[in-house]
């Protein structure tokens, strides 16, 4: 119903205030004082609060000839009956709440995919128009920056509702420019590259999308046995972002060398993990990170104050390898963060 927090919290106490009493309604009879003293609001807020569960049809008034809110008891002093909230309604409707609720997680999960989404070109797009300017700083980059800024400003934070009608797109396009841009800087404005340094069989098959198996996991490298893909699946969710199926250590490398882009770090922050800490700790540290600025992201609005995804990647690669952070550890504790 989206309630405003103020009545949600009043409600919320009206209902604790239950004792389970075996009688036709679930009558609630709390004095405002209790209530200012169990949510630090004002008395004034709690009775505007309960004016307006009142209008919403959420609780329904029970007054008593004094206008006070009380317990009526017998002569042996069992409660018999109440004066004051009769909860009833909510309890009635609850069938409509677990609809709504998952309607709404289906369409938070939506709106969460489609923000993803923006994300994922929005970062593509910025690292392509930096490697231009850093290794092709002659080449105009003016329009791209301009469009860039333009769709940063009509991106929403992912409190918002929705992500506006064509903005994915518009993304998609920015981000195909930009990327064919630095593509053809490199190329020297040519359709081919300078050299041809393919020395496979033309008839093997081009892999335009993810890598088919990234690396490969090297026979030397000691994982723990607690870097699972299950753990890793529970603790970080965006890897779905992946696309793809998550079932053994060597698609957990696949996907932390595909999502390396998303987190803006250079290729050779992949390169220098690799060496210092081995292959899959590399990716989970891409995928670990990924998850980090997501959540953070989510908990302030759309604005994470991890400001440089990559950096922060190097950074943790470098404190892995010091024995300053246990990947598994962090992975554990975020798991149980999630699940609480």
């Amino acid at each position: 119903m989206d309630l405003p927090t103020t009545p949600r919290v009043v409600l919320s106490e009206l209902v604790a205030c239950w004792g389970e009493q075996d009688w036709e309604r679930l009558l609630v009879w709390p004095s405002n004082d209790y209530l200012v003293g169990r949510t630090g609001l004002t008395d004034r807020a709690i009775r505007k609060s309960i004016r307006r569960l009142i209008d919403l049809g959420l609780i329904i008034p029970k007054d008593s000839p004094n206008g006070k809110r009380y317990a009526v008891k017998d002569l042996a002093g069992e409660i018999i009956d109440a004066f004051g909230f009769d909860l009833t309604p909510v309890y009635a409707r609850r069938g409509e709440w677990t609809k709504l609720l998952i309607e709404q997680k289906q369409l938070w999960q939506i709106q969460k995919q489609a923000f993803d989404e923006v994300t994922i070109c929005r970062r593509a797009t910025e690292e392509a128009i930096s490697a231009l300017a850093e290794h092709y700083p002659e080449i105009d980059r003016a329009a791209l920056e301009e469009d860039l800024k333009a769709l940063k400003a009509r991106t929403p934070a992912r409190s918002k509702a929705s992500v506006p009608a064509g903005l994915i797109d518009d993304w998609s396009l920015l981000r195909s420019r930009a990327e064919q841009a630095f593509l053809d800087a490199g190329n020297g404005g040519t359709r081919f590259r300078h050299t041809n340094n393919n020395n496979e069989s033309p008839s093997e098959p081009c892999n335009k999308g993810f890598p088919k198996k990234a690396e490969a996991v090297r026979s030397t490298e000691q994982t723990s046995e607690q870097l699972s893909p299950e753990l890793i699946l529970e603790a970080c969710p965006t890897l779905s972002d992946y696309g793809q199926p998550v079932r053994d250590l060597a698609d957990v490398v696949a996907a932390g060398r595909y999502l390396r882009a998303s987190l803006g770090a250079h290729e050779s922050a992949w390169a220098e993990a690799v060496e210092e800490i081995g292959t899959v700790r590399a990716a989970i540290a891409v995928i670990y990170v990924l998850q980090l600025y997501e959540d953070d992201a989510a908990k302030n609005g759309g604005e994470s104050r991890i400001k440089n995804p990559g950096g922060y990647f190097r950074a943790l690669t470098r404190m892995v390898k010091a024995g300053k952070i246990d990947l598994a550890v962090e992975l554990l504790a975020m798991r149980r963060r999630r699940m609480s």
